[in-house]
């Protein structure tokens, strides 16, 4: 599967971060995510693992009870069902890669989007 860039296909999250599946196969989702300065990503867990890569920006990123300040160019892996969250320091652009791949979308009471299984798009 392949998959040009492209500036369409980007849902709104939260407020201040949008989302885009980017590609999928059996096993993983690969998604790119806009964070707008001053953005806030609650803490939340989830049964997926996730690895990401900020591709631009400062963020810091809370996975357990640790805290870590990222700047473009940075990694990180979350294992699946540990709390995690961010702040949003400057526009930033993150590609993460979630496995197994989800199926379904619902946000929760705080607003977070929750998924499990898989998605087309």
């Amino acid at each position: 599967m392949f998959e040009k860039q492209s500036d369409r296909g980007y849902c709104p999250a939260l407020d201040g971060i949008e989302r885009k599946t980017l590609v999928h196969g059996e096993k993983t989702l690969m998604t790119e995510f806009r964070l707008r300065k001053g953005a806030v990503l609650p803490r939340h867990s989830h049964p997926h693992e996730q690895t990401g890569y900020l591709v631009k920006g400062r963020i810091r990123l809370f996975i357990g009870t640790e805290s870590y300040e990222a700047q473009g160019g940075d990694s990180w892996c979350i294992p699946g069902g540990v709390e995690h969250g961010a702040d949003i320091f400057e526009d930033s652009v993150a590609v993460e890669v979630f496995s197994p791949v989800w199926k379904r979308r619902s946000k929760s009471a705080a607003g977070v989007i929750r998924v499990t299984g898989s998605v087309t798009g």
